[in-house]
């Protein structure tokens, strides 16, 4: 959904700006080199530990450290991390003395943490110290409006990297970005944005190609979910989906102009007033 963007954002933008960014998922590690990567460990740790090793929060000190996934997070190594929010300090795997750190902590995750602090596998002390200014991130289908800032950011991106002066979408393919569903969430995007940069030949972006062989062709809504609902819940549900998809691009596509996207969708503007109100559209949002 776009959780290291918002973080990287929330850090270039604070006082914390000039000093280091440490993202570190928590899902990619088993728990013991987790622990060694976040606060580091002593010469003779463990074995293989050959050396001293300074961890994330240390590398991090006057900036910010992005734990993705800390739902992942084993229990022992929250209670450490705890000690670290709570004393600001952290203490190296085989070391016996504390290190004072400065950091500001943002954390993400895809689980139900509440959930997880029933089941006791996650931390409610922890829980409460990190959820201090929560942002919820839906979809970026059900964040369309986001859809051009975040082109333009993987546009200047990829076209530095592969060295190309690129510096605008054709309004073609522009159209298409926001009108698709993006079942692959942020990363989806950028991965189209990648490609289409790498296969442009001039300075405008003039083509995207939603259409992937692992996807078996492009997806303009994601209608079932991992739990199949009875047909007539499921068909109600995918039709309310749709109809709120479609008359939000017609409203963006004409800029809040009811009665032309009326007449593009073939209803009566009484009609198209009464879906508005139904899926709670306002044409001010889309001026």
């Amino acid at each position: 959904t776009g959780k290291e963007l918002i973080a990287r954002s929330i850090h270039y933008n604070s006082r914390r700006k000039d000093r280091p960014f440490v993202v570190v998922s928590c899902s990619a590690l088993p728990e013991t080199l987790l622990e060694s990567e976040l606060f580091g460990h002593e010469k003779g740790a463990f074995t293989g530990a050959i050396r001293q090793r300074i961890g994330r929060f240390e590398m991090a000190d006057g900036g910010t450290v992005f734990l993705d996934e800390i739902g992942e997070m084993s229990m022992p190594v929250q209670m450490k991390l705890l000690r670290v929010l709570q004393e600001r300090e952290v203490e190296r795997v085989g070391g016996d003395h504390a290190i004072k750190v400065d950091v500001r902590v943002i954390a993400a995750t895809h689980k139900d943490l509440h959930r997880a602090m029933s089941e006791r596998v996650f931390r409610e002390d922890l829980f409460y110290r990190l959820n201090v200014v929560p942002i919820k991130l839906p979809p970026l289908r059900e964040r369309l409006d986001d859809v051009p800032l975040l082109a333009a950011h993987f546009l200047k991106k990829y076209g530095e990297k592969n060295k190309k002066q690129i510096t605008s979408i054709s309004p073609r393919a522009f159209g298409s970005l926001i009108r698709y569903s993006y079942p692959g969430n942020v990363r989806e995007l950028e991965n189209i944005i990648e490609r289409a940069v790498i296969m442009e030949k001039g300075d405008n972006l003039s083509r995207i190609d939603l259409k992937y062989p692992e996807m078996g062709g492009g997806a303009v809504l994601p209608l079932i979910g991992s739990d199949i609902q009875p047909f007539r819940k499921m068909k109600t549900e995918v039709v309310e989906r749709f109809e709120k998809e479609y008359f939000s691009q017609l409203l963006r596509m004409y800029s809040g102009n009811m009665s032309r996207a009326a007449k593009h969708a073939g209803i009566n503007l009484k009609n198209f007033h009464e879906k508005m109100a139904r899926y709670g559209l306002k044409k001010e949002a889309f001026k």
